[in-house]
């Protein structure tokens, strides 16, 4: 299969404190753990769900 050369790019606006073991995982495998920090992704299905699950820490800077 080819590689998609689609990316996302993603911010973190919220705090992990206080929230889930799973959604602060999460937020390692988008590879974001300080506020502001940014990450750009391939945009794939996984990422999107990941995305969604943490869609109140997080913010889509450019698709």
């Amino acid at each position: 299969m080819a590689k998609s050369s689609k990316t996302i790019t993603v911010e973190q606006v919220g705090s992990p404190i206080r929230r889930p073991e799973d959604q602060r995982a999460t937020l390692v495998g988008l590879g974001l753990n300080k506020i502001g920090r940014q990450s750009t992704l391939e945009d794939t299905p996984a990422v999107r769900g990941m995305i969604q699950k943490v869609r109140h820490l997080v913010r889509v800077v450019e698709a």
